[in-house]
């Protein structure tokens, strides 16, 4: 299907926009995908506020230039584009567990902020705990040495208050 050069420049606005707000960017081969395979791994992602969309490899290689990012040789052949809008880690997930088990979908790479990445280093992502896991990690290892130091300043107050509770409650010496 051919498109005007309007249809064009509107395509191309999108991904500079999609490209603009978003933390990472991850490209899968999706050879033989139906529909509804795609529909479905678009939902996975919208789960965690990221969006999955096709584009034309030239096109966006176009708006990949015109939004200063290094154009690698990964948009070659179908090109589903995956935009981590919140979480990259997530996405990178979403894009490894669809893969898994399939001999056709592969993952091409991608950028980190305007880095390229490689299929491995995106896989790499896909390790890691998601934002919330990382943020209850952060915060707890923040908050262990303030506890501990209320902990060791109340130790006195509280081992002076047993000994002074066994002495009250101590029988009293028959005269």
């Amino acid at each position: 299907m051919a498109f005007t050069k309007k249809q064009k420049g509107d395509m191309t606005a999108h991904y500079e926009k999609w490209l603009s707000d978003s933390q990472a960017v991850y490209v899968l081969d999706y050879t033989k995908m139906t529909m509804k395979e795609v529909d479905a791994f678009r939902a996975k992602a919208r789960e965690n506020g990221n969006e999955i969309h096709l584009v034309k490899n030239t096109l966006f290689t176009n708006a990949l230039k015109s939004q200063g990012y290094p154009v690698p040789d990964i948009f070659e052949g179908t090109s589903l584009v995956g935009f981590a809008y919140n979480d990259p880690p997530a996405l990178a997930k979403t894009f490894t567990d669809f893969i898994k088990g399939s001999e056709t979908r592969r993952i091409k790479g991608g950028f980190l902020g305007k880095e390229v990445i490689t299929d491995a280093q995106v896989k790499a992502l896909a390790a890691l705990p998601s934002l919330p896991v990382m943020r209850a990690t952060l915060l707890g290892v923040l908050q262990a040495p303030a506890s501990m130091l209320v902990r060791t300043l109340a130790e006195p107050a509280r081992s002076l208050a047993a000994v002074l509770k066994a002495y009250s409650e101590k029988e009293p010496l028959a005269a």
